[in-house]
């Protein structure tokens, strides 16, 4: 197949999130389709890495975006009625761009990732096109109004209702993919969409393999990692510092928090301490899994599965975590993730965990298996080739 990949951000280096779903798809669906990749350039540092997409993707198209001209979209988005985050990647390029290429190409198909691209693409309808979308937005968006306060959270209330008001508009796409059961469940019931499928996220189960026989004799590291600007995260590592590690400490006083991620904001590089290590930006999350006992995922809202939880799996690593972020992976408590909803429940589990290594074995093991049977960036890439062969037919038979 011939197939367009429109993303609202350039996929390389693949680190986290958008970055790392699109380049890990393309990568496997490059060695029996033609790919084609159209995404915004944000920094021309970003040019460096084209030579990392040689072989992968046959064309690449890029529309420059400067920050100032985002900025400048948004404060014009506030008198509007559309998603900010919809009016911060907005673009008349683009706009002139898809209608060029779509009457130039003859795609079999368009994967347009988030809901910040579906503007290009909503009234296209002469072509099939999937919708791929991290999380159901109005459910993450509500859930961060509800752990907000202040100003922030009246901003995020608006942005919130926004999206809930354009979520019914993704009808018009053939297909709409979500990442979870939860997010799918919640577009059907809240914005009577009838186009929504499942399309996982992914791990890249040969590259974080599973771990040697000695590794379980870690006892004292508590791992935590993404990226360190992402509201989500910085809520749940300050929440678990604050509430959930001191009472740790009073049963494993030897025990480290390590928060591994990049682009650490100021209340995060504050933590740092003898017990709590920050460590910025690491090239390979990898070796820190290997040091880890743990992985904890405190999340208290956001939406979606994730990186960090399935990554954790996949290296055999036994994860806590709230149900934010478990829901989607269709797996019991237990099952490389122990699920634990408040405060003294979540410390309680990480204690057990830490003074008992059969244990950490055991839910580890269920975790790589886990993976390897429904996570595989394999077996992902092979639903999504599915889904793009389902809605050219679709389109084929429509009159």
């Amino acid at each position: 197949m011939k197939i367009l990949f429109a993303a609202n951000r350039f996929p390389y280096p693949p680190y986290r999130g958008d970055k790392l779903k699109i380049y890990n798809l393309a990568k496997r669906l490059c060695k029996d389709h033609e790919l084609h990749l159209l995404t915004f350039l944000e920094e021309e540092s970003d040019l460096q890495y084209l030579e990392n997409l040689d072989g992968i993707f046959k064309h690449i198209h890029l529309v420059r975006l400067g920050k100032i001209t985002s900025y400048i979209n948004v404060l014009k988005g506030f008198v509007g009625s559309e998603p900010l985050q919809s009016a911060y990647f907005r673009s008349s390029k683009m706009f002139r761009k898809v209608n060029t290429l779509l009457k130039e190409e003859n795609y079999d198909a368009v994967h347009i990732q988030h809901l910040r691209m579906a503007q290009y693409f909503i009234e296209h309808k002469e072509i099939p096109r999937i919708l791929d979308l991290p999380d159901a937005f109005s459910l993450y968006w509500m859930r961060r109004t509800d752990a907000s306060s202040g100003l922030r959270k009246w901003f995020n209330y608006k942005e919130y209702k926004r999206i809930k008001a354009y979520e019914p508009k993704l009808k018009a796409f053939d297909k709409v993919l979500v990442c979870s059961r939860e997010d799918l469940a919640w577009l059907e019931t809240q914005s009577n969409l009838n186009n929504v499928s499942l399309l996982p996220n992914g791990v890249d189960a040969e590259f974080f393999e599973n771990p040697t026989p000695d590794y379980y004799t870690n006892r004292n590291k508590i791992l935590f990692t993404g990226n360190m600007d992402y509201a989500p995260n910085i809520d749940g590592v300050l929440y678990f510092c604050k509430e959930i590690f001191p009472l740790i400490l009073e049963k494993h006083p030897k025990a480290q928090f390590i928060i591994a991620g990049q682009r650490p904001v100021k209340e995060i590089l504050a933590l740092q301490s003898e017990k709590v290590i920050v460590t910025g930006f690491v090239p390979s999350l990898k070796d820190w899994y290997k040091e880890a006992s743990i992985v904890v995922s405190p999340l208290r809202f956001g939406a979606g599965t994730q990186n960090k939880v399935l990554e954790a799996m996949a290296m055999g690593v036994p994860i806590i975590s709230t149900n934010i972020g478990f829901e989607g992976l269709n797996i019991f408590s237990g099952e490389g993730v122990i699920v634990a909803m408040d405060t003294v429940p979540f410390a309680q589990a990480c204690i057990r965990l830490l003074s008992d290594a059969k244990m950490r074995k055991e839910v580890g093991q269920v975790g790589v298996g886990v993976i390897r049977s429904q996570f595989d960036w394999n077996i992902i890439s092979n639903f999504l080739i599915g889904y793009c062969v389902e809605v050219n037919r679709m389109k084929k038979q429509q009159p």
